[in-house]
């Protein structure tokens, strides 16, 4: 039985990293390369091209997101659930776990009110309230849920995953199809659909690297806490700095798609 189950957690393994390229590449494509490219298009290249290039990257983009959301549960389920690994030793399920599992997959929908509240017209001010309310729920990881470590990292993951898959079906997805249909038709799309689907089409980007992070807990034990300074009680204020500097890094990466120019 165990080998199965071994079997099983690569397989779903193979398959998360194989669709997740699928989903992340695609959100690298449409934000640091297609979204300028296409804003230097006059309008009858943007008719042309628009209605032929989007709905081909867009069907693997968002079927990418689908699957990398279910895989990962599914590992979920697997590593951490069936495999015992989300609570700290001497630690049992208790109302505390559920809770914070409970907001690992439910944190979308307080997000998704934030950010169609009119607090987003204040950019820094929505993105303030929205890392405090992110260090809330790592800090109930560690102290309402119990969890350890890995499952602190993961279930921060899964947060943000659940978050980006939410955006691709829900908003971007939607906003795009009547975006195609506008261009399509030679007419401008309107002016709440690009705002919706690039502003949340950026907000994945920033999500995606601690994502990627947290996808990789198992070989980010020297990060828990007696290495480099970090006191094992606040293992969980530097996976917060770690958070920060991987936003700073995409802020980055868009500076310089801003700066790169065909030929």
């Amino acid at each position: 039985m165990q080998s199965v189950l071994e079997g099983l957690q690569f397989l779903f393994r193979w398959l998360h990293i194989f669709v997740g390229i699928l989903w992340i590449g695609h959100l690298y494509f449409f934000n640091f390369v297609n979204g300028f490219m296409v804003a230097k298009l006059d309008a009858a290249t943007r008719r042309n091209v628009v209605p032929e290039l989007m709905p081909r990257a867009l069907y693997w983009f968002r079927w990418g997101a689908a699957w990398t959301w279910i895989t990962g549960v599914l590992l979920l389920l697997l590593i951490f659930y069936h495999g015992g690994l989300t609570l700290d030793l001497g630690m049992s399920w208790g109302l505390g776990a559920i809770v914070m599992v409970l907001v690992t997959f439910l944190a979308t929908f307080v997000y998704d009110a934030l950010w169609s509240s009119g607090l987003k017209a204040n950019v820094r001010n929505a993105t303030i309230v929205s890392f405090l309310l992110l260090a809330v729920a790592v800090w109930g990881f560690v102290e309402i849920g119990g969890f350890q470590p890995r499952a602190v990292l993961i279930h921060t993951g899964a947060m943000f995953g659940t978050m980006m898959a939410f955006n691709v079906w829900f908003r971007i997805w939607p906003a795009q199809q009547r975006i195609i249909a506008a261009v399509k038709a030679g007419k401008a799309p309107a002016a709440a659909d690009p705002a919706l689907a690039g502003l949340r089409s950026k907000h994945n980007t920033y999500m995606s690297l601690p994502l990627l992070w947290a996808m990789a807990n198992e070989h980010a034990t020297p990060f828990f806490g007696g290495n480099f300074g970090i006191p094992g009680d606040y293992y969980w204020v530097f996976w917060l700095v770690v958070i920060a500097a991987a936003w700073h890094i995409i802020f980055q990466c868009y500076r310089i798609a801003g700066k790169v120019s065909g030929m």
